[in-house]
């Protein structure tokens, strides 16, 4: 499985220790600044959407302070569904529910170990379909 991750200047540490922990069972595509001076949370966002939405990765990831710059630039994407997940529970249900291909980490919400638990969880969910593959045909 191909994972693409950005992150901005909120989740440098979070990125690197995602990766570190996930890059010995998946391929990971780092679009993320690895520094912590500002920058803009589109500039990172847009390139992990854009592997989703032609199909370069399975799933993406992104970290910003809030998730929710990040989640927006991502739902600018016809087949990117971006969900904003701050524990497991959320995140079972973005991607059991809604199909959810996008998990947004608020780092200055969330510790480093609770956003790897959310992607996890994330990642190991899977679709259930039915009446939610409904709903998320009316997206």
């Amino acid at each position: 499985m191909k994972i693409s991750i950005g992150n901005d200047h909120a989740g440098v540490d979070y990125k690197k220790y995602i990766i570190e922990k996930l890059k010995k069972d998946f391929t990971i595509i780092n679009h993320g600044t690895n520094d912590e001076e500002s920058v803009d949370y589109p500039d990172f966002a847009h390139p992990v959407s854009s592997d989703v939405n032609i199909g370069t990765s399975n799933l993406g990831i992104l970290i910003c302070g809030s998730g929710n710059g990040v989640a927006m630039t991502a739902n600018k994407y016809k087949k990117v569904r971006a969900a904003l997940c701050w524990d497991e529970e959320i995140a079972s249900l973005a991607k059991n529910h809604n199909n959810a291909n996008v998990v947004c980490i608020p780092a200055r919400f969330v510790s480093k170990e609770k956003a790897l638990d959310i992607v996890t969880k994330f990642i190991e969910t899977e679709f259930e379909g039915g009446r939610h593959e409904r709903r998320v045909n009316k997206i």
